[in-house]
């Protein structure tokens, strides 16, 4: 145990810093961006306004069960590897080891995906500048964020999650007002849009399905929260707090903005199938912006697109940074990237992120695009592999816990639908997953190589673990096996246990 979670008075570790306010805006913050602000009106323009609402409830629920598994996980053994740990101590070890290497790959390459997009918006006021330098220094400004201390990061997020949040609440109160006619010398839009033509429901559920699939992108982002529980202050209070309003908030945001969007622009106009942060003034909320009077509303959400685009690097360059920390410290990485600074930040992990990210950016820049393209492809289904991999590892622990003899009503904070949550969850991922490329199978003729294009972070994902078992031998850990550590002292108030909760003593760092 070389390597520690926490830090105390002369021993080097991460530093559990993160409050309450900021694990809730990091995992708000990781779920509301272009994925609302942008494509949300490719998915009224889809499947209508009902359809739309249907498959965004549908998948918000679905990351509820999700999220509480995650809560419930973290909750007891707050650890920077999240999920990739708790994979490797209930799955198998080479799972966890290919879960780690996934996500560290996923982010990595978002990083260089919101440098392109960052340029873009920044086009819109600087045309004549050139875009790489815009992109190198945010790229800079995110390495600085993360290079202070994991309380400059969480303040960061904060800020960056709560402009985006006041956006949309004030999108929310000026699309009520203009519906209900409120706005002064404005006639009430009523909601005859929401009936239009085909409308609510337009395409059937073929069309439901379809933005089904893509909502699964939006809400990317949420399990943020189970990678900053490593640095929370309080782990045990705050991850209960923040799994219970952080769902609520977000499904919301999403229901009540779509429902907002079909309500004041028809399903039909044109300009709802843009999803290119470029077209932002054809951005669903650009239109309704503007049909309320407000003449600068184009420069206004690309301002917040800009916010939403730093907020998804600096999230991204955070989450990859202690993935790779965790996998150093559990001797599935180099040694070398479990070190830290003084302020306890994994320096080495944070310069190698930053490296790949500035690297698969480059790669955009040159050639035809091909390498680059391929590693978007590659990293496509990263989030959804984690996903699942959260619904096994929280089926499996929970399973093992009641096998050994202890109570889950020890548990610092308990996913209120086990078994069925998590069983729910890892089924309409599976389809969703499965199903992104469904269009390539229903034509006459199949489109492999499009099809490759999809789904070949699955095979690569498979080919990881089976790696490592081949390297490092190991096999599915039998759940009389399983090793459990105490939960931390300190528990959420609604379900405090017992000072003697009956469960082993605790570990102080996430190794074995």
């Amino acid at each position: 145990m070389s390597e520690h979670t926490t830090a105390s008075a002369g021993t080097p570790g991460l530093r559990r810093t993160l409050r309450a306010r900021h694990l809730t805006m990091i995992a708000i913050g990781g779920s509301i961006g272009t994925g609302l602000f942008v494509a949300s009106g490719a998915s009224v323009s889809q499947a209508g306004p009902g359809g739309a609402l249907a498959a965004y409830m549908l998948i918000g629920t679905m990351v509820y069960c999700l999220m509480t598994s995650l809560g419930e996980l973290a909750a007891y053994m707050p650890v920077p590897g999240s999920f990739a740990t708790y994979g490797a101590r209930y799955v198998d070890e080479g799972f966890g080891f290919a879960l780690g290497w996934n996500y560290w790959y996923n982010w990595a390459v978002t990083i260089a995906v919101e440098l392109a997009a960052a340029q873009l918006v920044m086009h819109y006021w600087f045309p004549e500048v050139p875009g790489v330098l815009w992109s190198a220094g945010f790229l800079a400004v995110m390495f600085l964020l993360n290079a202070i201390s994991v309380r400059g990061f969480g303040e960061a997020e904060y800020w960056f999650a709560l402009i985006k949040v006041v956006t949309v609440l004030c999108f929310i109160a000026i699309g009520l007002a203009m519906i209900f006619g409120i706005i002064q010398g404005a006639p009430a839009s009523g909601l005859h849009n929401l009936t239009i033509g085909e409308a609510p429901f337009v395409g059937g559920l073929p069309a439901m399905i379809g933005v089904a699939m893509i909502a699964g992108f939006s809400f990317q982002g949420t399990e943020l929260i189970g990678v900053a529980a490593g640095e929370s202050a309080d782990p045990a209070r705050t991850i209960p707090r923040a799994v219970r309003q952080v769902f609520w908030r977000i499904l919301l945001f999403y229901v009540l903005a779509i429902f907002i969007i079909g309500a004041l622009v028809p399903y039909t106009d044109p300009n709802l199938l843009s999803t290119e942060v470029a077209n932002i003034g054809v951005s669903p909320f650009t239109l309704v912006f503007r049909h309320a009077g407000l003449a600068f509303a184009a420069g206004l959400m690309n301002a917040v697109i800009l916010t939403a685009v730093l907020s998804a690097g600096n999230s991204g360059m955070y989450a990859s940074t202690r993935m790779l920390y965790n996998l150093a410290t559990e001797g599935r990485a180099p040694r070398l990237f479990a070190r830290l600074s003084k302020n306890g930040v994994p320096r080495n992990a944070l310069l190698a992120t930053t490296a790949v990210g500035a690297l698969c950016f480059l790669s955009s820049l040159y050639g035809d695009k091909t390498v680059y393209l391929w590693l978007l492809n590659t990293s496509g289904m990263t989030g959804f592999v984690a996903w699942l991999g959260i619904a096994i590892s929280h089926y499996r622990f929970r399973k093992g816990l009641v096998l050994q003899g202890h109570d889950p009503a020890h548990l610092p904070y308990r996913s209120p639908f086990f078994p069925y949550g998590p069983l729910f969850a890892f089924g309409l991922c599976l389809v969703i997953t499965l199903g992104q490329n469904y269009q390539a199978f229903a034509s006459g003729r199949v489109d492999w190589a499009e099809v490759t294009a999809t789904y070949i972070g699955i095979p690569i994902f498979f080919a990881v673990w089976l790696g490592y078992r081949l390297v490092r031998g190991g096999g599915i850990i039998r759940y009389q096996d399983m090793h459990f550590p105490r939960p931390p002292v300190t528990r959420d108030p609604l379900t405090e246990a017992p000072a003697a909760s009956g469960l082993p003593a605790a570990a102080t760092s996430p190794q074995r």
